[in-house]
């Protein structure tokens, strides 16, 4: 049988100010934490769409748009301004382009060019998109202009989210 060792009235102090200590330190750093990721683990308020105008507004040539979301990232709140290039087909279909160029962020601008008419042109590097946002091959973007995500409410005209492009380049 295994005999019962003793510990020293030392060694005990030892373990009982170090529990404590520890138990102390993690009731002070608890609330730090919490405090630090708190903003991470709430839910993003995005997501709300914003009603830029008349859905009547619109026609088959493209119109800039600007409005204004509220963000929300941790800690920090803005309210930022953002363009869109809207076009109404005959359909009634709506079509918002981001004018942000695929290649390195410029702006692009509908008729930018007398060159390249009825194209959005990136005048950074003569980048260069369909009516329809899609890349023209052999310029330098690499993808087609991101869309906004549209709703139609009560004749206006709403932008959500931007989303990817799922047209394909076409020949220039």
């Amino acid at each position: 049988m295994s005999e019962k060792q003793e510990i020293s009235r030392r060694t005990f102090l030892n373990y009982a100010l170090m529990g404590t200590g520890g138990f102390l330190a993690a009731g002070m750093i608890t609330p730090m934490i919490r405090f630090a990721i708190d903003p991470v683990l709430k839910a993003a308020g995005g997501g709300d769409k914003v009603a830029v105008g008349s859905v009547d507004e619109f026609g088959p040539e493209p119109k800039s748009v600007s409005f204004k979301v509220h963000t929300k990232d941790g800690w920090y709140e803005t309210e930022s301004t953002l363009t869109a290039w809207v076009t109404k087909d005959a359909n009634g279909e709506i079509l918002a382009l981001s004018p942000i160029c695929k290649h390195l962020g410029c702006t692009v601008n509908w008729n930018g060019s007398p060159d390249f008419p009825n194209e959005y042109f990136c005048p950074c590097h003569f980048g260069r998109y369909t009516a329809k946002g899609e890349h023209i091959l052999g310029t330098p973007p690499m993808a087609s202009l991101d869309e906004y995500e549209t709703e139609v409410k009560d004749g206006k005209l709403y932008l959500g989210q931007i989303i990817p492009n799922p047209r394909p380049g076409v020949s220039g």
